[in-house]
């Protein structure tokens, strides 16, 4: 219903930068939010930022604030991740995932991997000490 595409992943150097993009098609009208998440090899995957696809609201797990941004082009069917300052630690695949459930609450709701039902093919974000 939902197909989300990654890309923008690589090889960077701690301290550098990285922007990536999640291209969505298909049944993107009663998407309400879109969120990135990453997961790095042996661990769970971890929430990093979402937003809502239309209306106000953006919402970043504490540990991420300040150095990721999450954005949207909804002409585009766009969602970005800008990742400045990246660390060796933020080394992991990258996931963009699509939300048809509306979050009264926002912050919690949409940061919970549980919330949303599409996911992408994750891109690989390696960063290098």
């Amino acid at each position: 219903q939902v197909q989300l595409v990654e890309s923008g992943g690589g090889l960077v150097q701690a301290g550098g930068s990285l922007r990536l993009s999640c291209a969505a098609s298909g049944r993107t009208f009663d998407t309400y939010a879109m969120g990135w998440f990453r997961q790095a090899p042996g661990k769970e995957r971890e929430s990093i930022a979402a937003i809502r696809w239309n209306g106000a609201g953006t919402y970043y797990a504490d540990s991420k604030q300040g150095r990721f941004i999450i954005s949207r082009d909804n002409a585009r069917n766009t969602v970005s991740l800008q990742m400045n300052s990246l660390k060796p630690e933020d080394t992991a695949v990258y996931y963009c995932a699509a939300s048809s459930r509306y979050c009264a609450s926002g912050y919690t709701c949409y940061l919970a991997s549980t919330s949303y039902g599409y996911w992408g093919q994750g891109t690989q974000v390696t960063v290098s000490s």
